[in-house]
């Protein structure tokens, strides 16, 4: 079976905008400016974990059967790196109605599993005067991407230029999707229904919303008699799904990467209903509202992230191409875009928005709730005793008991964790019986490059032990009080029950497009797309007419071909699916650390994985790798679910196909299709 510590070796065995001067190309290949700080000087372990508090509500007289917030993505400055070295510049959500409640990373909801929540998702970026405030990062106007200076008719579009242009300044576009939720479009967060800030300088001509925006306020108004505010939209989450760890995250057109690395992330926690467990059998508490001072937790939440810093403390991304061996043209002069790179690797870890944190921890049970939050970055976890040792021996097991669709019918025991970008992970680790005074390491055993599978140390090289290798540190204390919960070998989780008999198999690829008129400079985009009857990969892009149009209430297989060399964690928005099998063929069965619900999951290179999807909420959704970079420039598709409507492309007439049958011979025409295209893929038997 290929296990999630086993994924490794299955991989390896197996309009015109507002303008400022150009960004400057002085930067390194690395991604690194001459004002970069070094992050082999940020001292390590001397700060405290960060536990993100609980969200405020707005009052309620206790007669609401739902819970209602209202939720701004503002910036401030905060300590990310350690005392005394600057404060960076920051986004991040809060409660405008609740004091000082912004922080990265923002507050954690929690939910309860059939009591709906509403939330107004508010836009306020802007400065003390009311007038915009510009990205903090190098905003390429050249990808497919929100584009509100191109106005009504050219947003969400891909603008064409006569000259190379510079980077867009103007007012950013925001929406905040719920990561996981089983909610309608409207609810969604999708990517055409962004946002600008309600600002007095927006200039003339600028389309202030994206183009699903008002069809969606229209739906909403007419279902909950709520009108959306200018510069905000309001989502209703009915929670009707088992519980489980959701996050939340921008996820605009184009700028995901940037609006993201900028900082709005934060926890939704669904608890209750039959597929919880009752308290005191995991470890808790968690963090509740109104806790008093120095209340003790044991049920953690832990957003990991990769991040770079300048000197001045602020957030360091490339904002320029970087490409070996390539120095331009760009478009129009060739189709390489001047400010976009297919991936980003920091070089600086940060835990819950402190850098390179300390845990104090009892000998005692401890629940995790892992993220994976980089842009790019893949994580390998292993608790060991040494945060720099290289090869690392594992200091205590990591008990998985979740995933990112609830608990898992059984705990997984894991010596090492791979994490791909945006799923989560719920653990146990027992600390019961480890001597006082010990210090333990949260160590990441990835590659600080892209992720494709093999073994550490052997396959590919892990991650630098001085920097990128190390997450957090856990030292041991005093045991404060007695541990009631179970050991996680002997949970009894609540029972899983499987989606029903499909109806019938979609197959897509997930492919590398390289530069038709700058071939030195290798690949420029990554494209979702599907597979032709004859095995062949068929890639698309994000304007093409729908393709794919399930059938409201359809179980289907949808079946993944990725012919890239590197690995790809897809997530599929509206559902939670089973994974059913890996491998050259895909009919490797997963892991038990996957044989829960899952909305993200990790697709190999050169490998067939196969989901089984349950559709049962009408419209507008879309699927797409997570690696923020490929997301934002092609690796997305739009599906329509149900009987879609009339009218362009976007819309999903005509564009709509059938179900296409299975493929008895996948594995070979895969690897075929692939050599046309001149990418090499290896193939790989199932471990």
């Amino acid at each position: 079976m290929v296990a999630r510590r086993q994924l490794l070796a299955a991989g390896a065995a197996g309009g015109a905008a507002l303008i400022v001067p150009a960004a400057s190309r002085s930067a390194s290949a690395n991604g690194r400016s001459a004002f970069a700080m070094n992050p082999a000087t940020i001292p390590k372990y001397v700060t405290d974990l960060v536990i993100p508090p609980v969200m405020p509500p707005l009052p309620s007289d206790g007669k609401q059967a739902l819970d209602e917030y209202l939720i701004a993505v503002r910036q401030f400055q905060q300590q990310v790196l350690p005392p005394g070295y600057p404060k960076t510049t920051i986004w991040s959500y809060g409660s405008p109605t609740h004091g000082n409640t912004f922080t990265y990373p923002a507050y954690t909801l929690e939910a309860k599993v059939n009591r709906p929540v509403r939330v107004t998702w508010s836009n306020e970026l802007v400065d003390d005067n009311g007038n915009f405030l510009p990205h903090l990062l190098t905003v390429d106007p050249t990808l497919h991407w929100a584009n509100p200076a191109g106005g009504i008719e050219q947003r969400d579009h891909r603008p064409t230029f006569t000259s190379t242009p510079e980077a867009y300044t103007g007012p950013v576009p925001l929406i905040t999707h719920l990561h996981g939720a089983h909610s309608t479009p409207e609810n969604d967060g999708y990517p055409e229904a962004w946002y600008l800030p309600d600002a007095k300088n927006i200039p003339p001509g600028y389309a202030p919303v994206g183009r699903y925006y008002d069809e969606f306020r229209e739906t909403f108004g007419r279902q909950h008699k709520v009108a959306w505010k200018a510069g905000s939209a309001t989502f209703q989450y009915p929670n009707d799904q088992r519980a489980t760890t959701l996050w939340y995250h921008d996820h605009t057109i184009g700028m995901t990467r940037l609006n993201v690395y900028a900082g709005p992330v934060g926890f939704y926690l669904l608890r209750g209903g039959p597929s919880d467990l009752p308290p005191g059998v995991l470890p808790g508490p968690a963090p509740a509202r109104n806790d008093p001072p120095g209340s003790r937790y044991y049920e953690l939440p832990l957003i990991i992230q990769d991040r770079s810093f300048h000197e001045d403390g602020s957030l360091s991304y490339p904002s320029a191409t970087q490409i070996d061996g390539f120095d331009g043209p760009y478009i129009p002069e060739s189709d390489v875009s001047p400010m976009f790179n297919q991936t980003f690797f920091a070089d600086t870890i940060v835990v819950n928005g402190g850098t390179w944190p300390l845990l104090k921890v009892e000998p005692r049970r401890y629940r995790f709730r892992l993220l994976n939050a980089c842009n790019s970055r893949f994580l390998v976890l292993r608790v060991a005793g040494d945060g720099t040792a290289r090869p690392a021996t594992t200091a205590l097991p990591i008990w998985q008991i979740g995933s990112d669709g609830g608990f898992l019918p059984k705990p997984v025991r894991h010596e090492q964790l791979v994490i791909g970008n945006a799923e989560r992970i719920d653990v146990v680790i027992d600390f019961t019986g480890i001597a006082e005074g010990t210090a333990l390491y949260l160590i990441n055993e990835g590659p600080d490059h892209e992720f494709s599978g093999g073994t550490p140390g052997t396959d590919y090289a892990v991650a630098n032990p001085s920097t990128t290798g190390q997450v957090m540190k856990f030292l041991v204390g005093p045991l404060i009080g007695p541990d009631e919960s179970l050991p996680p070998e002997q949970l009894e989780l609540p029972a899983f029950t499987p989606l029903g008999k499909e109806t019938g198999t979609r197959r897509f690829s997930l492919n590398v497009q390289r530069s038709a008129l700058a071939p030195a400079a290798g690949p420029i985009a990554h494209l979702a797309g599907g597979v032709d009857a004859n095995g062949a990969r068929t890639p698309l892009h994000w304007q093409d007419p729908v393709r794919d149009n399930p059938t409201l209430g359809a179980t289907e297989i949808w079946e993944f071909r990725n012919f890239t060399p590197h690995a790809h964690p897809v997530h599929i928005h509206q559902v939670q699916f089973q994974v059913i099998g890996r491998g050259a063929d895909g009919r490797t069965p997963p892991d038990p650390s996957e044989t829960g619900f899952k909305d993200t999951v990790i697709m190999l290179p050169g490998h067939v994985t196969r989901v089984k999807v349950k559709f049962d909420l009408p419209g507008r959704y879309a699927w797409h790798c997570h690696i923020l970079e490929h997301e934002d420039n092609e690796m997305m598709l739009p599906f329509f679910v149900g009987q879609p409507p009339k009218g362009g492309a976007h819309t999903g007439d005509g564009g709509a196909r059938g179900v296409d049958p299975v493929l008895a011979t996948a594995g070979t025409t895969m690897v075929a299709a692939a050599a046309t295209t001149g990418i090499v893929i290896t193939r790989h038997p199932p471990a």
